[in-house]
């Protein structure tokens, strides 16, 4: 069986909360997840010493370069998330297959969001697709700092 996960992390991959602005977004993402009232979705908080990868799994389409135009190799990004996946980054920098220019890997245009941070709020199979403007909003403004989403498929 397959699972999704709908993450919300800060667009700063550096920061994080303090406890109570963790507790104040994921009680607002309690309120707009209709899965975690029938019990079949979880919601996990997380906060980590590295920049994890919030990857899109499954949904990733494409990865497109934004010094050359050209499509990053999705065999270096599979190596990237098999060596980093479980013990982060310590920098966003990395030389890109396509063109050999160094740039930080937040700024590749995945299609799928893909994201990169050190907190993050997961529900698990939330019953629902993408957060709207408005919630997001609604998060940024419990979070104190502003938020994007991921949506993985796994």
């Amino acid at each position: 069986m397959s699972d999704n996960i709908l993450s919300v992390i800060p667009t700063d991959p550096h920061w994080q909360p303090d406890p109570g602005a963790a507790d104040r977004t994921a009680a607002v993402v309690a309120e707009l997840v209709p899965g975690l009232t029938d019990g079949f979705a979880d919601v996990q908080v997380s906060w980590h010493d590295a920049i994890m990868i919030v990857d899109c799994g499954a949904n990733l389409e494409r990865i497109g370069c934004p010094r050359c135009a050209g499509s990053v190799d999705p065999n270096w990004w599979t190596e990237l998330l098999e060596i980093r996946g479980d013990t982060g980054l310590s920098t966003l920098l990395a030389h890109v297959p396509c063109c050999g220019a160094e740039l930080s890997i937040d700024t590749l245009e995945y299609e799928w969001p893909c994201g990169f941070a050190r907190f993050e709020i997961a529900i698990w199979n939330p019953g629902r697709d993408w957060f709207t403007g408005e919630e997001l909003t609604a998060l940024t403004a419990a979070l104190g700092r502003p938020v994007r989403q991921v949506m993985a498929h796994i």
